[in-house]
């Protein structure tokens, strides 16, 4: 049996978990109603991202909490037009995230650049004209 290729959730380390949840809703994100004292969930158009104290979920998977200045990963969000880039990475800088790459042309036909969010998470904001976006906000990679 093969295991589903899905991503349903992606968690978050953050080290105060208040700050982070101001974070998400300051970018206009929706909190679950599950939330609870211990962990944030938001719903995303196609998965969920929860928010939990850094230390708890390293303790949860079995690994040590500390962090590099980057662990291999990035999370992406794609956007409906190039002016969108613009717009989002100013807003999550505003919201109080940080600016690590402004937006530029892509080679590959699109424009993106990276913001981080308070726990220094990385999130590419980008347009890719050849990734459609249908009406609840679903990527398709061809």
């Amino acid at each position: 049996m093969a295991i589903p290729a899905r991503i349903s959730i992606v968690t978050l380390g953050v080290a105060d978990l208040a700050r982070a949840v101001a974070f998400y809703e300051a970018l206009g994100w929706e909190r679950a109603a599950s939330s609870m004292d211990e962990i944030a969930w938001f719903h995303t158009a196609d998965s969920n991202l929860g928010l939990f104290p850094t230390h708890e979920l390293a303790a949860d998977a079995n690994l040590p909490p500390e962090r590099g200045p980057f662990d291999g990963v990035t999370l992406a969000i794609n956007v409906e037009t190039a002016g969108d880039v613009d717009r989002c990475l100013a807003e999550a800088v505003a919201a109080g995230g940080r600016l690590l790459k402004p937006a530029t042309d892509a080679v590959w036909g699109g424009r993106s650049g990276y913001f981080a969010d308070p726990d220094g998470h990385p999130w590419e904001v980008a347009h890719n004209p050849g990734f459609a976006i249908g009406p609840d906000g679903r990527v398709t990679i061809p």
